[in-house]
C-alpha cells in the first residue's frame, strides 16, 4: 500500500490536534503539523512543496473570540481567512492532486417550516443553506458553496462539537459557563465517534458533502442536567428565550437538525445523539473519576 503523507493545518487547535493524534495512530501515514498560516500563502506553498503531501487536512478558520460576534466586527478578516484563502488551498490541491478534507460547519442552516423543531425532517446536504444571520455562518456559506465544486475535496459539517474534555471549545464547557442558556434541541456532533470516522473518509479519499452529526437532535437543558448528574451535583442553570438572547448577541445563532442518512448508509454505526451523550459523560466521570469538579 502506498504511504499516505498527511499535512495537517490548524493542528494546534482543539480538533485539528486530535486529528493528527488519531492520523499518527494510523497504519502507514506520515503526518505533518503545519505551521505556516493560511493568509501567508507564500509559506503555505513552500510548506506544502517541502512535505508533498498526498493528504492534506484543514481544521483551522476563524470562529472569533469570544464567540462569533466578533466576526461581525471584523468581515474581511474572516472572509480571507475562512473563504479566499481556504479556496485558494482548495484549487492548490486540486491542481497538485493532493486530496483535501475540509472541517466546515452545518451552522448555515435554521429551523422552517419544512424542518420544524422535533420534527425529526433534517437538512439535507443538497438543500440551499438558509441561515444568513452571522457573519461568520456566511463566509462558510460562501466557502462550501466554493469547495464543492471541486471533485478531490471532503467537506465534513460539524455542529457544536461535543468533547470527552472541558475544552473551552467544547460546547458542554461553553453551555455551563452561560449565566442564562436557550432551551433548543440541535444537531450535533460527539467529537470521540466522528473523528476517527472523519481520519477514516480522508485516508479512502472520500470527496463531497457530509452532515457530520449523530443522528438525531439533544437540547442544550437535556446535556446541563447529564452535566448535573455525572460531574456536578451542584450545578445549577437558568433559561431564557430566544427573544431575549438576541437583545444581548450581536449575531443570531443557527438552530437546526442535519439529516445523516448519507453518512450512516456508509457508517451504519454512528451512535444517535441521545446514546453517545450518555457515553461521553460516562467517558468524563471515569476520567475525572469524581462528581465534583
Amino acid at each position: 500500500m502506498e504511504r499516505r503523507r498527511v499535512l495537517v493545518y490548524g493542528a494546534t487547535g482543539w480538533i485539528g490536534r486530535k486529528v493528527l493524534r488519531l492520523l499518527d495512530q494510523s497504519t502507514n501515514v506520515e503526518t505533518c503539523a503545519g505551521k505556516a498560516r493560511l493568509e501567508n500563502w507564500s509559506e503555505v506553498e513552500k510548506e506544502i512543496a517541502v512535505f508533498q503531501p498526498t493528504h492534506i487536512v484543514l481544521a483551522a478558520g476563524l470562529t472569533g473570540r469570544p464567540n462569533v460576534d466578533w466576526c461581525e466586527s471584523h468581515k474581511l478578516e474572516t472572509l480571507r481567512i475562512n473563504t479566499v484563502y481556504t479556496a485558494m488551498l482548495a484549487d492548490y490541491c486540486h491542481t497538485s492532486n493532493i486530496h483535501l478534507t475540509y472541517f466546515g460547519t452545518g451552522c448555515i442552516y435554521e429551523y422552517d417550516e419544512s424542518h420544524l423543531m422535533y420534527s425529526g425532517v433534517g437538512f439535507t446536504e443538497e438543500e440551499t443553506p438558509n441561515f444568513a444571520q452571522s457573519f461568520y455562518s456566511y463566509s462558510k456559506t460562501l466557502t462550501e458553496n466554493i469547495l464543492k465544486e471541486y471533485d478531490n475535496v471532503l467537506i465534513l459539517r460539524i455542529r457544536m462539537p461535543l468533547s470527552d474534555d472541558l475544552h473551552p471549545r467544547n460546547f458542554i464547557t461553553k453551555i455551563t459557563q452561560y449565566e442564562r442558556v436557550v432551551n433548543i434541541p440541535n444537531s450535533m456532533s460527539v467529537l470521540h465517534e466522528l473523528l476517527p470516522i472523519s481520519v477514516d473518509m480522508c485516508l479512502k479519499n472520500r470527496t463531497g458533502v457530509y452532515n457530520f452529526t449523530n443522528p438525531g437532535t439533544i437540547s442544550h437543558n437535556e446535556i446541563l442536567d447529564l452535566y448535573r448528574e455525572y460531574i456536578d451535583l451542584d450545578f445549577t442553570y437558568e433559561n431564557f428565550s430566544l427573544e431575549e438572547q438576541s437583545v444581548i448577541l450581536k449575531a443570531g445563532r443557527s438552530n437546526n437538525e442535519l439529516d445523516c442518512s448519507k453518512l450512516l448508509r456508509e457508517y451504519p454505526g454512528v451512535d444517535p445523539i441521545s446514546v453517545a451523550i450518555v457515553k461521553l459523560f460516562e467517558r468524563m466521570k471515569s476520567t475525572h473519576n469524581c462528581r465534583n469538579f
